[in-house]
């Protein structure tokens, strides 16, 4: 228990936090490299997979350039100013560290929920989800603002008095537990583990575009607040990866600027200023009431 309250070194933590963000991601590599064997002996391999994978990585690092470029400074630069007025002063120890990890967990179902019932979050957001696959490969699959939104549901954990860099290393620590996730290689756990994880089959139900499995499984590590939140679906039936409206395109290009192509058509073609900013907050495919013209006796 002493281990566990003894203070550790934020500087620490940050080396910490890029040597997992940056193992995992070798990890990973080798993982892909088996999952493509795999594809290969189930006779599944094929040349619009593997470009489909080589788009995964091209997004990431467009992803990564423009994070650099433009919405890193932004990010970082937003939870030091907010800790000045923080509520608490949360010493940085094991405990908190861990503490941390489960409401970082719990910000980031309310987060992704968001990406997927607010048309805005949804341009960036179904990128991700716009792959036929399900490889490690379409875990690192991003659009161009997914490092913008996750800072406004992260500040909390600041203002509470979380260490920016705490709250940043819970976040690679959801982030990479995530990226283990999207896999077809890994069956159905241990009933006890798929009743509080989150499992690579939870994670096939929610890329899934079966109507039974759309906007299940929001989920990061713990599948608990899917079920608290009645969000949660089993997989039963096969899943068919992808978008209800697919995109039909390895390139890149496509697949990076697709999501906010779709929403600016939409938001064009919408007659009315007020329907314009519904298409913008409302859920995707969301469409204005119908006057009723019955004439009513």
């Amino acid at each position: 228990m002493q281990t566990l309250l003894s203070p550790i070194s934020p500087s620490w933590l940050e080396q910490l936090e890029i040597f997992i963000d940056d193992w995992f991601f070798v990890i990973a590599l080798g993982f892909l490299a088996f999952e493509l064997i795999r594809y290969w002996i189930y006779k599944r391999l094929s040349w619009t997979l593997i470009g489909d994978t080589i788009t995964n990585y091209i997004t990431l690092a467009m992803f990564i350039g423009l994070t650099i470029l433009f919405l890193g400074a932004f990010y970082v630069a937003t939870f030091y100013y907010v800790w000045q007025f923080a509520i608490f002063d949360i010493e940085i120890n094991w405990i908190t560290v861990l503490v941390c990890i489960v409401l970082a967990d719990l910000v980031y179902y309310w987060e992704h929920r968001f990406m997927h019932r607010v048309n805005f979050g949804w341009a960036t957001h179904s990128v991700h989800h716009s792959s036929p696959f399900f490889n490690i490969s379409v875990a690192y699959r991003f659009g161009p603002m997914d490092s913008f939104w996750p800072v406004f549901f992260h500040l909390p954990l600041v203002l509470l008095g979380f260490n920016p860099v705490v709250v940043l290393f819970a976040e690679v620590v959801v982030q990479v537990y995530q990226t283990a996730l999207h896999t077809e290689a890994v069956g159905k756990l241990p009933r006890p583990v798929e009743a509080v994880m989150n499992t690579p089959s939870h994670h096939r139900v929610h890329h899934g575009s079966n109507p039974a499995y759309l906007d299940k499984n929001y989920a990061g590590i713990f599948i608990i607040w899917d079920r608290m939140f009645n969000t949660f679906a089993e997989e039963r039936e096969k899943v068919a990866y992808g978008l209800t409206r697919p995109i039909n395109s390895v390139n890149p290009l496509v697949a990076f600027l697709h999501g906010f192509y779709r929403l600016g058509k939409e938001v064009w073609q919408m007659p009315g200023l007020f329907n314009k900013l519904g298409v913008l907050i409302n859920p995707p495919g969301w469409q204005p009431a119908k006057k009723n013209d019955t004439n009513i006796k």
